[in-house]
């Protein structure tokens, strides 16, 4: 149980680390709006804030509830991330991996909405000018622990259907 928590905090940590990092070295580096072509035509790094959720969710400057909302939300993500991990007794690494993934994304985004009232987005992918909306590490690192969750739920599904 231990080393599932370990291992679940490590990457949390991890995760919230390079995060953080990342977003200061932006915006030490860049100007709020600069962009600068890393592959032209295909990647850029970007300085924006998106006080939304993802893909510019609630993203708006005439409303101004949306970061207490965002914040609350992810406090309770947090307790349920926490929750899901005391609860699970299965050996399956990959909910372990997600959800330490999805805690340190979730807390890396939270300590901008807390700091800086928005979270601070650096990674623009696109062809031509069509954009992917921007995003950055902690979004990543939410992102494959959904996917690693899936994972297990797909593991333990196939696990489950087969004859004893």
């Amino acid at each position: 149980m231990k080393s599932r928590y370990r291992a679940a905090g490590l990457l949390a940590l991890g995760a919230l680390l390079l995060d953080q990092a990342s977003k200061l070295a932006v915006m030490q580096c860049f100007s709020l709006g600069e962009s600068k072509a890393v592959i032209p035509g295909f990647f850029n790094l970007v300085y924006i804030v998106n006080r939304g959720a993802a893909f510019g969710f609630l993203n708006r400057a005439d409303i101004t509830w949306q970061r207490t909302f965002f914040i609350a939300a992810t406090l309770a993500a947090v307790a349920v991330i926490v929750h899901l991990l005391r609860s699970n007794t299965s050996e399956n690494p990959f909910l372990t991996w997600g959800l330490g993934l999805i805690l340190g994304g979730a807390v890396g985004n939270l300590a901008d909405r807390i700091r800086l009232g928005s979270v601070v987005d650096f990674l623009d992918f696109h062809i031509g000018a069509q954009h992917w909306p921007a995003f950055n590490v902690a979004d990543m690192a939410i992102t494959l622990g959904a996917f690693a969750v899936i994972i297990s739920m797909y593991r333990k599904r196939k696990h489950a259907s087969r004859p004893s």
